[in-house]
């Protein structure tokens, strides 16, 4: 069988936002090139982009807060946006949502730009802004949940090259914050690059 042909193969800088169509059947690649580094991501229908990513949805047909191969991310809809299909991290986050200026003021003390940020300025690119921000998924991310609720940021543990593969179940928008956190340890308090592959559909 040949191998899928790359239609998009891209590096997000440190910091910095990334948005793009993935279409029904293609293949949507994540890589963490040099580890420990967080990136918040948002899922729309490409067509209808008032259904998107829907957080709880996605957990109860999961039974979990960390996502990893073969769990579904599902829209307010309750339709399956991207399915996740190889995994090399394990436990993507769905509860900490994406850091902003006023929540890094709020909580550190100082109003350093944030992934609400980046993601108002991809929004931008697609005629959508800020109504259109939902809480996101942040994959290479981990928000450890105690027994008795508690919960704390992880350290960035993701090794160099560890890639999170998903496969867009209807055409889908995808809107990309490669995290600048540097307030807390998601990204090792160091953030760095990330490259961003789209495979056609198989």
């Amino acid at each position: 069988m040949a191998e899928p042909v790359t239609i998009l193969e891209e590096t997000i800088p440190a910091c910095a936002g990334w948005s793009g169509k993935v279409m029904h059947g293609e293949t949507l690649i994540l890589t963490d090139l040099k580890g420990a580094q967080a990136v918040d991501a948002l899922f729309y229908n490409l067509h209808m982009p008032q259904e998107r990513y829907h957080a709880p949805n996605t957990m109860k047909a999961a039974g979990t807060t960390h996502l990893t191969a073969g769990h579904v991310l599902y829209s307010d809809e309750a339709n399956p946006l991207v399915s996740v299909i190889a995994d090399d991290f394990g436990g993507h986050d769905t509860i900490g949502g994406c850091c902003s200026i006023p929540s890094n003021r709020m909580l550190y003390g100082t109003p350093n730009t944030g992934c609400r940020e980046n993601f108002l300025e991809q929004l931008g690119k697609h005629g959508l802004g800020r109504r259109d921000i939902v809480p996101n998924v942040n994959f290479f991310m981990q928000v450890p949940i105690g027994t008795d609720g508690a919960a704390e940021i992880a350290h960035g543990a993701s090794k160099p090259g560890t890639t999170v593969t998903l496969r867009a179940e209807m055409d889908v928008l995808v809107v990309l914050s490669n995290c600048p956190q540097v307030l807390n340890p998601c990204n090792a308090f160091d953030p760095t690059p990330v490259k961003v592959t789209v495979l056609e559909a198989s």
